[in-house]
């Protein structure tokens, strides 16, 4: 993978996870809907709407997007796709961090996991 495909991987996953994270903090404030009948929904939507952090995160995500579009015309999808699993690894950290959840043993564990598949993807870069 070439340099300038690793600096846009960082950015791709930083903007997703950047995105998830705000948008689960921003949701988590909006609350559940009440209901399913049309003006629930509606004051659900609104009460959404109204959430900075939800905009912070529809920007992030859109970013997120776009830059895996160019990471796919730069890199082999057999490398994208799995080194883009770097997701799961900072967003376990911000979950933990940023977000205050409670992060199993196990779930580490996975992350772990998670953080040597993608070593060793980047390091046979699609050969």
């Amino acid at each position: 993978m070439s340099h300038r495909a690793v600096l846009m991987l960082i950015f791709f996953v930083l903007c997703n996870t950047g995105g998830e994270l705000a948008m689960s903090y921003g949701m988590k404030r909006v609350g559940e809907p009440q209901g399913f009948r049309p003006m629930e929904l509606l004051r659900f939507v609104w009460s959404a709407a109204k959430n900075r952090w939800l905009w912070l995160a529809i920007p992030m995500l859109a970013a997120s997007f776009y830059s895996l579009l160019i990471l796919f015309s730069w890199a082999k999808v057999s490398v994208v796709i799995p080194a883009s699993a770097s997701n799961f690894i900072v967003g376990t950290f911000g979950a933990k961090y940023l977000l205050k959840e409670d992060v199993s043993f196990k779930r580490w564990m996975g992350v772990l996991c998670v953080i040597l598949g993608v070593a060793i993807v980047l390091k046979t870069g699609g050969h």
